[in-house]
């Protein structure tokens, strides 16, 4: 399991990179969701936001140091331009939805039709509701959210950014799966050495490269 660890040691060692993107309608809580996860913060009069930007926060799963590197879209999802650069290299994905708006629910199953569309087949990936501290404005229930991650093999949880509730544990359950899948992949390289087969992977450690970023050649990871 991670530990929720402190929010970065400059000076600290990492294992891994693990890039997440934010996706879905304008005004669910995206930014607010990260900014409590990256900074514990939240912001009563959050502006929308302009310009691709991510945040960092650097937490241990079973002995490893792991960053993860938060994407939200920034906005663009108002045009309908989030590109495929912004889905690259994504491990993760946390789709998130308003339990107080039908609509950003409604709206799921394209969101998850662009992200298979663009990202790796592989991706962990979380359906969010967010708010649910409006349970009295609550448009949604958590049955039908919950059937439909089942259908579509997604996690599931209800978050609410402003009351702090669920959303470390969100992210904690993305990050442990994908930590989970990477070690497998790790096993499965080491076994195929053992066997004189070509190694799926280069080297013991695999970093996931965010934007650049650099990687020393003899860390590089052959992704299957």
């Amino acid at each position: 399991m991670a530990s929720g660890g402190g929010y970065g040691d400059p000076n600290q060692k990492i294992d891994y990179v693990f890039k997440v993107v934010l996706i879905g309608d304008s005004a669910v809580g995206k930014s607010q969701i990260l900014a409590r996860f990256a900074r514990n913060e939240f912001s009563l009069d959050s502006k929308a936001t302009i310009g691709v930007e991510f945040q960092t926060r650097t937490l241990v799963i079973e002995h490893k140091s792991v960053k993860a590197q938060i994407w939200d879209t920034a906005g663009q999802e108002r045009y309908r331009a989030v590109t495929s650069a912004y889905y690259r290299g994504a491990v993760g994905a946390m789709l998130v939805y308003d339990i107080s708006k039908r609509q950003t629910f409604d709206h799921i199953p394209r969101w998850l039709e662009e992200l298979r569309g663009h990202a790796d087949k592989n991706i962990v990936i979380i359906l969010i509701g967010n708010k649910s501290d409006l349970e009295n404005q609550r448009a949604v229930s958590t049955e039908d959210a919950k059937e439909f991650a089942q259908k579509e093999g997604l996690f599931f949880l209800e978050t609410s950014a402003l009351e702090a509730t669920n959303v470390e544990a969100a992210f904690l359950t993305v990050l442990n799966e994908i930590f989970n899948i990477v070690n497998k992949k790790n096993l499965v390289a080491a076994e195929n050495q053992g066997n004189d087969n070509p190694a799926t992977l280069a080297g013991k450690k695999i970093v996931v490269p965010g934007p650049a970023q650099d990687i020393p050649a003899k860390n590089m990871c052959c992704r299957s």
